[in-house]
This record gives structure tokens, sequence and C-alpha cells, in this order.
């Protein structure tokens, strides 16, 4: 894969504070079982952010995580979190998402990326790298917010989430995956305002075999 130069952070990706995250997931858990993830795979968390499904990731597949983040400063939130949660992390990795095939030593069974794709500036460049790390038939879970209104979605009596014009529906999501070596298998609700749609990465061609 040709080298990038470092990338400023995505936009719309700024964290929001942990009160409203667990009003949206009070079971963080039960969303990533939701999204496919079984105790005995190997999980990228690809824009970790600040730890919120990284901690229970760890615990739910015992450390087989690699983590990253382009923000060093919430890397190191996000390992603050796990040791809170008593959890441990293969590797944590600070970098672009899209140089992971660098990164990873080995085939990964999952990626999960949570409300980040939307603000992915190359969201083609960034779905041939999670196939590159993918195992044969491995899996990409992305986690985004429904195509609503902004103002239709508040939090806390907020407004939140990203701009409405960023917003992405299921079938657009697809569209772009799709078109770099993958199929899609899943899609689910993950009330009040998100969906999560999940990805097989197809035979392979290059990359890990």
């Amino acid at each position: 894969m040709t080298t990038r130069k470092a990338a400023a952070p995505f936009r719309a990706t700024s964290m929001p504070d942990r009160d409203w995250w667990s009003a949206l997931w009070p079971n963080p858990e039960g969303v990533l079982r939701l999204l496919g993830i079984e105790p005995h795979m190997t999980v990228l968390d690809l824009c970790c952010g600040d730890g919120y499904f990284t901690a229970p990731l760890a615990k739910l597949v015992e450390g087989k995580v690699y983590a990253l983040d382009l923000d060093p400063a919430m890397v190191a939130k996000a390992k603050e979190e796990v040791a809170r949660q008593h959890a441990s992390v293969r590797s944590w990795l600070t970098a672009d998402a899209r140089e992971i095939a660098g990164l990873v030593s080995g085939p990964v069974d999952y990626v999960l990326m949570a409300n980040t794709f939307h603000g992915v500036p190359d969201q083609r460049g960034l779905a041939h790298a999670v196939w590159t790390v993918l195992r044969s038939n491995g899996l990409f879970g992305i986690v985004n917010w429904h195509p609503l209104p902004r103002e239709k979605t508040p939090v806390l009596g907020r407004p939140r989430g990203p701009a409405t014009e960023m917003r992405m529906t299921p079938d657009a999501v697809a569209g772009i995956v799709e078109s770099e070596g993958f199929r899609h298998v899943d899609c689910v609700q993950l009330p009040p305002y998100h969906y999560g749609i999940v990805f097989e990465r197809r035979s392979p061609s290059a990359g890990f075999q």
C-alpha cells in the first residue's frame, strides 16, 4: 500500500463526553455481540477514540484486540478506560487508519469502526486498507448514525452527532465498501439513532492470505 503523509483528524469526529455515550449505549458489550463479535475473535478497533467500546471489546475477546487512533490524547484516554475496567489490549497504535496494513502483525477476524466512517475523507481507501488486514471471510462492522436531521437526534436534551449532510444511509455505505472486495451480510438496528452494517471480506487477491 502506498505510504501516505500523516492526516488531520477526520471531520466531525471529536469525542462526546462519556455521559451521553452511556445514554446512547448503556450496554456496549451487547452492541458488540449484535454486530457479530465473538469471544474467539481477534479484533481491530479502528479509530477507537476514548475507549468506550475498546474496554468491553477487550474483555469480550480476552485481550485479542488491536486499538488504533490518530489522536494520541484519545489513545491515552482509551488506555485509562481499559485499565479501569481491568482489561488488556494486545497492541496500541497511534497512526493513520489507512496505514494499518503495515501495523497489524497478522490477519484479524474482525475490524470494528464506530461513529467515524462518515467523516473519512477517503472512504474507499480506508475500506481497501481494512480488506488487507482481514483474514479470508473476516468481518468489517461499521456503526453509523441514521441519516436523520441532527435536530431529530437529541441526547440528554441537546442535538447530537455529525452534521445532517454527513450522515449516510446503509445503502450508501454498502456501495462504497462493497466496491473494495466486500459483501454485505447484515444490518442491525442500534436504537435510538444508529445502525450497524457488517461486511464479509470476499476471496483474496492481495494482502494477508
